[in-house]
């Protein structure tokens, strides 16, 4: 590659730092998907604190407490921007990590706002973890979002596990999957939202569960979008023809742990041991 190749065009500022991504474990690898697609010569970073997953049943203080060790981690490999690919890690840390870090930081939130107008039954489900159905996060927005519509929460003990191993077509993973659908199913869900990070990973197989007349929602590629509009906007950018790499950094103690990983990426993945 020459370096004629990678210069920007004039008058077009451009940033070749790297956009920081990480999640509890590698569910967040769904919402890397779609910022590499979004913006495939962006360089990414990405780290699965596996060792640490599930938050769904920490305290406040300690996802806080992991969100913070991961921030410094990424900022040390100068991260321009950080993505919280994570719900609960989001309820739970968001607001103290932009009031103690200065650079621009991306979070999750279950989709109940698109699911509410989607939906044309009035019933929506929202299948997540214990953690993000108990925040006061995920209560605001049904305050402002779940007025008008009939919301029914499922929480999904040890689905993330499932996925977290990789077991993505077990007769476990169904069962699991059935069982936790069914409530929503019975209540006359027409609209259900995946409120995990992990879960589109299994949409397949909801899908199946729920029928093809069941919308599903989830939110990854609503913050690929607003992640590139808030770069554009403050000259974050990367303005280059070529495609950039991802890198995968995780601390999970498991044997299969890279190839978990690549088998969710869906390619060949360069991936650290933390």
């Amino acid at each position: 590659m020459s370096e004629q190749s990678i210069l920007p065009l004039p008058n077009q500022p451009s940033d070749y730092r790297p956009i920081g991504v990480f999640d509890s474990g590698v569910g967040g690898i769904s919402v890397l998907k779609h910022i590499h697609a979004l913006l495939p010569h962006e360089q990414l970073f990405y780290v699965a604190d596996s060792k640490y997953a599930p938050y769904g049943n920490k305290t406040p203080a300690e996802i806080t407490a992991r969100c913070f060790a991961i921030a410094d981690f990424l900022i040390a490999k100068d991260a321009k921007a950080l993505v919280v690919a994570c719900n609960t890690a989001t309820a739970a840390a968001i607001e103290a990590m932009r009031a103690k870090y200065k650079l621009p930081i991306f979070g999750m939130e279950p989709a109940v706002k698109p699911a509410a107008e989607a939906s044309k039954n009035g019933v929506i489900g929202v299948l997540a973890t214990v953690g993000t159905l108990k925040s006061a996060q995920f209560a605001a927005l049904l305050e402002s979002y779940g007025r008008n519509v009939k919301v029914v929460t499922q929480a999904c003990v040890g689905l993330v596990e499932c996925i977290e191993r990789g077991e993505l077509n077990t007769a476990h993973t169904k069962a699991l999957i059935q069982q936790y659908c069914a409530p929503l199913l019975a209540e006359g869900a027409d609209t259900i939202v995946l409120g995990c990070t992990h879960y589109p990973f299994v949409r397949e197989m909801i899908n199946d569960i729920t029928g093809k007349e069941i919308t599903l929602i989830d939110t990854g590629a609503a913050v690929a979008n607003q992640l590139k509009r808030r770069l554009k906007a403050a000259d974050l950018l990367l303005v280059n023809e070529q495609p950039a790499s991802v890198h995968f950094w995780t601390n999970s103690t498991t044997a299969d742990a890279k190839q978990v990983i690549t088998q969710l990426w869906g390619e060949s993945a360069e991936v650290n041991i933390l």
